[in-house]
């Protein structure tokens, strides 16, 4: 049986968590580009991951966005390893059934 959510490319999750960080290279911006930013990645993260890891995640990936300071957490690259954990989990468990 295949895991409902497909595992997104661990390329994609560090760039998207770049972006989330590039903002602070132009002094002053950083803050006011989150603005935008905080919504659209939580959205994203959603839209990767799905589910109750999709829905978790993009909670809290908003939250960690539009608090000052905060973007050095790696939210999509976190959420990469929570669902291939959770693809291996599933997987081994539909193993021993058989």
């Amino acid at each position: 049986m295949k895991h409902p959510h497909k595992l997104p490319p661990l390329w994609l999750c560090i760039l998207l968590d770049t972006i989330g960080l590039v903002t602070y290279l132009i002094p002053g911006w950083g803050e006011w580009a989150d603005v935008g930013w905080a919504p659209f990645s939580a959205f994203l993260f959603y839209l990767l991951f799905g589910g109750k890891t999709g829905v978790i995640g993009a909670i809290i990936n908003f939250i960690e966005e539009s608090v000052p300071f905060a973007d050095a957490i790696p939210m999509f690259t976190i959420g990469y390893f929570i669902r291939r954990r959770e693809i291996s989990n599933s997987s081994n468990s539909l193993e021993s059934k058989q």
